[in-house]
């Protein structure tokens, strides 16, 4: 039987209008981005620790996703940066406590594609009024930045940060009594943004206040001796843990929790006032180092439905791909001239196109202090000055490698770092280099 033209053209008309109409009806997929403040991989459940409570994050990783091989900047600001932008630090990062007023953020992106925007927590991207002078105002504020929806602690001044907080919320400073707890403040401000805003897409990223010291009392604290500072950071640690579950719970509270990706991420190594145990092995704090004990991070994933359950990845994640990662995700556009690499496909299960290095660039005070920089693998390390570690068998970096035998497995991880090494910029910028 022959169709008419007209008759077919309607056909393929009403075929398109339903394709169409079902795409839209399709929800869109929620990012939540959680970043500890000063938390390496040692202080965790779920990577062998049985010094800290961490039942919540523990149980992500249970019903999702767990990183071994996750690896941030040695300290706050730098991390932010890095993953904020999808960008090394030797392109954007000018000086502490700033966000360069150029640089696009995943505020921006998820906004230019239609999602709903919030951040709480720690932003110290400003330049606060506690700053010198030549860096205070200089970095960007939370709403310059793509987020619609703020309550920040440090923005513009300073203030407490747990207990009677002072927090700027969607632009205004607000001072906060003692009985109120800056970190759960933070956290009711992002529960209630997601339930006025379950039935849009959105970005919630949740730059923790905790566990960054003073290591003090939590209200579920048994004791109010703020001179237990190791006591103190584990109950710490504990309180955080119990506000990542809050936001879980809300996902499933809400009937979300399906279409929305949550990464669970520590922005740093621990401070170097804590000691750890892990698996029989003493861990002190690194904050600040470029070894293992200060870039290397938990990463847990949760989606149910899309991140299988029980999963351990030993892929390499720099914390430039947390933007091109969440992007995808969202299904929205990933931009190019990124460094980040998207591990979107590992958290679906997919082998995924994995790193075969990450390049970590780090120069704290470019004012005034030397950058350091090194390319790695699981393995495998090579310094800027040559120094080069079997990292999986000397973590604390005692011994370089002096000499590699020609054909070897650390001469052929050696030459391929090397040209990595040689890919990525050398020098990077000082913020006082824009005020000559």
């Amino acid at each position: 039987m022959r169709i008419a033209p007209s008759m077919a053209c309607l056909i393929v008309a009403t075929i398109l209008a339903s394709v169409a109409g079902a795409a839209e009806q399709t929800p869109r997929t929620n990012v939540i981005l959680i970043m500890a403040d000063d938390i390496g991989y040692e202080c965790f459940g779920c990577y062998g620790s049985r010094q800290y409570s961490t039942p919540n994050i523990d149980a992500m990783a249970a019903e999702g996703m767990r990183f071994t091989h996750c690896y941030s900047q040695p300290l706050c600001t730098p991390s932010r940066v890095k993953l904020m932008t999808g960008l090394s630090n030797a392109r954007n990062y000018s000086a502490f406590s700033v966000l360069n007023k150029s640089q696009k953020t995943i505020g921006d992106y998820f906004g230019d594609a239609g999602f709903r925007t919030a951040v709480a927590g720690k932003w110290q991207l400003y330049g606060a009024e506690h700053y010198k002078p030549r860096f205070r105002g200089k970095g960007t504020l939370p709403g310059d930045a793509g987020f619609e929806n703020f309550c920040l602690w440090q923005v513009d001044r300073l203030g407490e940060r747990h207990k009677a907080p002072l927090l700027q919320i969607d632009g205004k400073n607000r001072q906060f009594d003692k009985s109120h707890y800056g970190p759960e403040v933070a956290c009711d401000y992002l529960i209630d943004f997601m339930k006025r805003s379950k039935d849009e897409p959105f970005l919630v990223y949740y730059p923790m206040i905790l566990v960054h010291n003073p290591f003090v009392p939590t209200p579920d604290s048994q004791s109010a001796n703020k001179k237990q500072k190791q006591r103190n950071f584990e109950d710490m640690v504990a309180y955080m843990d119990k506000l990542v579950g809050r936001i879980v719970t809300t996902t499933e509270e809400l009937g979300i929790a399906e279409r929305t990706l949550i990464l669970f991420v520590g922005d740093n190594g621990t401070n170097k006032k804590i000691t750890s145990q892990l698996n029989g092995r003493e861990i002190q704090g690194g904050k600040g180092l470029m070894t293992d004990a200060g870039t290397r991070v938990a990463l847990v994933a949760l989606q149910p439905g899309t991140v299988p359950a029980g999963r351990v990845c030993e892929d390499l994640v720099d914390f430039s791909d947390m933007l091109p990662t969440t992007l995808q995700a969202a299904g929205a556009p990933v931009p190019d001239g990124l460094d980040g690499r998207s591990f979107w496909p590992q958290l679906q299960g997919q082998t995924g196109t994995p790193r075969e290095w990450i390049y970590c660039y780090y120069c704290s005070r470019p004012e005034r202090t030397k950058p350091s920089r090194f390319v790695r693998d699981q393995r495998w390390k090579l310094y800027g000055d040559g120094r080069f570690y079997d990292v999986a068998n000397d973590v604390l970096e005692k011994s370089p490698l002096q000499q590699v035998e020609a054909g070897s497995a650390a001469a052929v991880a050696k030459q391929k770092l090397a040209a990595a090494l040689q890919s990525m910029p050398s020098e990077g910028q000082s913020l006082l280099q824009f005020d000559r």
